[in-house]
């Protein structure tokens, strides 16, 4: 007879068997088996958060900043339904972590016992599969095939709510080597499709006069490979290059041919070109609504190729003429074949006059600014962390507001895994737990969280977590006392009326910092700011940052909700002296 073994035994084999050795979590009843078979070893190591929400958002930030895959273990009922914030994020960005849940015993499930909870049925629309495991029989097998889920196709969250007796019966561990699901198949239908439909989008790329990458978090999710052979794409066709929030590092920020960020926040200049281009070729972005402003107006003069790794993305949003579905790196691969066996000798001649008018809206100098006086400009506070932090390659997290989108704006990143934000969500108290996660994965990193008075106090209680591991986070807080992007709305679109989006008794974020034994610095006057930027990078430890900026900045450039994307406001300071034909696009 083989040797036996409890369900959460099996379960942790099954987890370090996938390759995983960290987890995220928080004990409870139900998953105390699990917890007793992680005091016997050591070889998956767990990290003890403050909440739930934070451990998704810890396992997001270590997948992210690693193209691994994150884990998470809670228990029933509350901790279950504290994930669900942090799985919807992962959801919406692509993220692959698996979160285990404790259920009650099967006995006991639909008697409103204690600390029950419809796990299934509340995490069904925000994961990409859940399992209720039944028998302890099912237990490894279920943990492969989540892994395999979750890391497959287009990238995303698994469920295993297991209860708590099927945690404490015996089973043989069998070691498998290999899953199948057959109803599983995430795109390799559409390969005989890809062979024609990469020829006729090779026949646009070639005729092409006024062309534009646009490339987003699928880029980031088919891993270095896909940046590097993404670049060199561009690089052979000479075309300019835009990105979305989540495509940030797919390409180098600081390359001539990379316009900026685009959408509601973006440059001038990468979203004119997305609307005056003739052939879009959109790499692993979906046309969210923050790109496209009204759809009805989208670049409606282009031909629109369209690479995806999900079918249902394409034209969900946005109607367009080549799609190809595959992971970003093998289409771009394959796109890059056909490319090479063309006289291409003219196609760089063929943009000559795009780049001139380019060049003409860069003159915008959309993400131009002046620091002037003593009170810190956010923008000024950004770019100085930027300028010294930039050698040491750091990872850096944002929560979401303001801060999020200056820091998206003025940080260059020159590849993938060192960004992380919330796109999809925008989830307030996403960015510390994130960079935790991140600071696990990357222990020699400078990891850097950027946030605003308002977010930070979403899951402040992780900086217990960040003392407790050691845990070398810089976190920088842009303080205008202000939920400063609810209050920028408030005063475009809302008569100045600032109902409930001022922070009034915010804690001293130093004297709180040293409460957890954590090193705190505020600074408040320009002259201080580099200074004082170095001192956080040069300590050793965990920091947080009080950086005291001017509560009356609002993010610019801006295209209002409801607007075409070419009705771009560069803010009233802004000299805007490029008259926009509205007739032309």
């Amino acid at each position: 007879m083989s040797d036996q073994y409890i369900g959460a035994d099996i379960l942790i084999k099954a987890l370090l068997d996938n390759g995983i050795d960290t987890i995220f979590g928080y004990p409870g009843g139900a998953v105390l088996p699990i917890y007793d078979e992680l005091f016997k070893q050591n070889k998956l190591r767990h990290i003890l958060v403050r909440h739930e929400q934070a451990a998704a958002h810890a396992a997001e930030g270590y997948a992210r900043s690693t193209g691994k895959i994150g884990a998470l273990l809670v228990t029933s009922g509350p901790g279950a339904t504290n994930t669900i914030t942090g799985l919807t994020d992962a959801m919406l960005d692509s993220i692959p972590i698996i979160c285990i849940t404790g259920q009650v015993p099967s006995a006991l499930i639909g008697t409103d016992a204690f600390q029950e909870a419809d796990t299934i049925g509340l995490t069904r629309s925000c994961t990409k599969h859940n399992y209720l495991v039944k028998d302890v029989n099912a237990i490894e097998k279920t943990v492969h095939e989540s892994v395999m889920i979750a890391t497959t196709g287009r990238p995303g969250p698994v469920l295993i709510d297991i209860p708590k007796d099927i945690l404490n019966r015996k089973a043989s561990y069998k070691k498998l080597t290999k899953v199948d699901r057959p109803s599983y198949k995430p795109y390799q239908i559409y390969k005989e499709h890809n062979v024609a439909a990469i020829e006729e989008a090779v026949e646009l790329i070639m005729k092409a006069k006024k062309p534009v990458f646009y490339t987003g978090g699928g880029v980031i999710n088919s891993g270095q490979e896909a940046a590097k052979l993404l670049t060199e794409l561009v690089d052979f066709t000479g075309f300019p290059i835009t990105s979305t929030l989540m495509g940030l590092g797919g390409y180098t920020s600081g390359d001539e041919k990379f316009l900026g960020m685009l959408g509601m926040h973006g440059t001038y200049e990468a979203n004119m070109a997305m609307a005056e281009c003739d052939v879009m070729i959109n790499v692993g972005a979906r046309f969210d609504d923050r790109i496209t402003g009204r759809t009805d107006k989208f670049s409606l003069a282009s031909k629109k190729i369209h690479v995806d790794i999900d079918d249902s993305s394409i034209n969900k949003n946005i109607d367009v003429d080549i799609k190809l579905v595959g992971d970003a790196k093998d289409i771009v691969k394959q796109l890059l074949f056909s490319l090479k066996k063309r006289d291409t000798s003219k196609l760089k001649d063929n943009t000559k006059k795009w780049w001139k008018t380019i060049s003409d809206w860069r003159k915008a100098d959309s993400l131009g600014f002046q620091q002037e006086g003593e009170l810190i400009k956010p923008q000024f506070a950004i770019q100085s962390l930027y300028e010294q932090t930039n050698k040491l390659s750091p990872i850096i997290g944002t929560d979401v507001g303001q801060h999020q989108m200056w820091a998206a704006q003025y940080f260059k990143f020159s590849s993938p895994n060192k960004w992380l934000t919330s796109g999809g969500l925008g989830t307030m108290g996403y960015g510390m737990p994130a960079c935790m996660g991140a600071q696990i994965a990357n222990p020699d990193a400078l990891v850097c969280c950027v946030s605003g008075e308002a977010s930070i106090q979403m899951n402040i209680q992780e900086l217990s977590t960040i003392k407790q591991y050691r845990l070398p986070v810089k976190i920088f807080i842009l303080n205008n006392g202000y939920m400063g992007m609810v209050r920028q709305w408030q005063e475009l679109f809302h008569g100045d009326r600032y109902s409930e989006s001022y922070m009034d008794a915010l804690p001293d974020f130093v004297k709180l910092a040293e409460s957890y034994g954590i090193k705190g610095i505020r600074c408040d006057k320009s002259e201080d700011l580099q200074d004082k930027i170095k001192e956080m990078i040069d300590y050793q430890g965990p920091v947080v940052f009080d950086c005291i900026v001017d509560p009356r900045e609002n993010v610019y450039p801006m295209i209002p909700a409801g607007a075409a994307h070419y009705e771009i406001e560069l803010g009233p300071d802004h000299k805007q002296d490029i008259e926009l034909d509205k007739n032309r696009v």
